[in-house]
């Protein structure tokens, strides 16, 4: 099953020569003191990680609000997804999401993400479901997240949830409940909102009996130096994550009307992405934009989505201009 992704900026010319909208990621790059940790963590290369990987531990513990024995630091969110492909029983995957849940875990059958409210759980089958949804932006409220957990509980299965666009919408965040339900897997990234994809920090969230036999199946030394250094630093920076999610959902406003301007249906997102339905196939459109590096992501390989659809990452407001203008000429 071949799966294709976004932010593919190595297409014979340098990754910085590329306008890339297919990438989910904070246009404005790694906050100062990001940066400033990963140079620290660098510093520390000519050394062997910590096994146990405490000081990240300690950081995504203080920044989760949740024990230490409730968090497992992976090498990104996809790390966690595949740990949590382990999990006995059957798979199901509320779709359209991100391509990776079904392959990773042999998904048995797909749920309509819009009839989540019908869905009946089979015995001991585990629901995954991306929250906010990757690709249509959409996030589930808590009360609905409460209620299949509830439905999983009493069918002996487990609820995965990605969250790993969360920290554009933490009023939608359910990791917290996982030290006292044992039926909730939560998955996390830190690499969308601080735009460090080649650095590869996520992590996994559980009730440590869940967690205890998904980490004992890791190798050592799951985080380089930098990743390492990097969650360590999380603690206290919740008036900066605030100020990425402010920025993002005031470009996000002026962004969607600029789409919707062009004849776009532009679907209502909480995240840093826009799924559009342009009513016409893109396929051509986002070829020739390709061609003037600038790239889109189709959708026609997400299930309920055709090749009238795109998904646009939220840039910076001149980005964004820069990309309406160019739908113009190519619409």
């Amino acid at each position: 099953m071949r799966v294709f992704h976004g932010g593919d900026v190595w297409q014979g010319h340098a990754p910085e020569d590329y306008l890339d909208f297919s990438a989910n990621l904070n246009p404005d790059g790694p906050p100062a003191w990001a940066r400033a940790a990963m140079a620290e963590g660098l510093a520390r290369a000519a050394y062997y990680p910590d096994l146990r990987a405490g000081a990240a531990l300690a950081g995504l513990s203080a920044h989760l609000g949740l024990p230490e024995a409730c968090i497992l630091p992976t090498a990104g969110g996809i790390e966690a997804a595949a740990l949590a492909a382990k999990l006995p029983g059957p798979h199901a995957v509320a779709q359209p999401t991100f391509q990776e849940y079904g392959r990773l875990c042999g998904a048995h059958r797909d749920i309509d993400r819009a009839a989540l409210a019908e869905y009946v759980p089979a015995p001991g089958e585990n629901l995954w479901l991306c929250n906010p949804n990757n690709p249509t932006g959409d996030a589930l409220p808590r009360e609905a997240l409460s209620d299949l957990l509830a439905r999983m509980e009493a069918a002996g299965g487990r609820l995965v949830v990605d969250e790993a666009f969360i920290h554009y919408c933490p009023a939608r965040g359910v990791a917290a409940w996982a030290a006292d339900r044992p039926a909730l897997v939560v998955l996390g990234s830190l690499t969308k909102v601080l735009a460090v994809p080649g650095i590869r920090l996520g992590y996994l969230v559980a009730h440590p009996d869940v967690l205890r036999p998904l980490a004992d199946a890791l190798p050592p030394w799951r985080l380089n130096c930098v990743a390492d250094a990097l969650a360590a630093a999380l603690p206290g920076r919740e008036e900066s994550f605030a100020e990425i999610r402010a920025r993002n959902a005031s470009r996000r406003a002026s962004f969607a009307a600029a789409l919707a301007a062009l004849g776009a249906r532009v679907h209502p997102s909480e995240a840093n992405f826009l799924l559009c339905d342009f009513g016409r196939d893109m396929g051509p459109v986002i070829e020739a934009l390709r061609a003037r590096r600038i790239l889109l992501r189709p959708c026609h390989m997400f299930p309920g989505l055709t090749n009238r659809c795109v998904r646009l990452c939220v840039r910076t407001e001149a980005e964004n201009a820069r990309l309406v203008e160019a739908l113009k000429a190519s619409l």
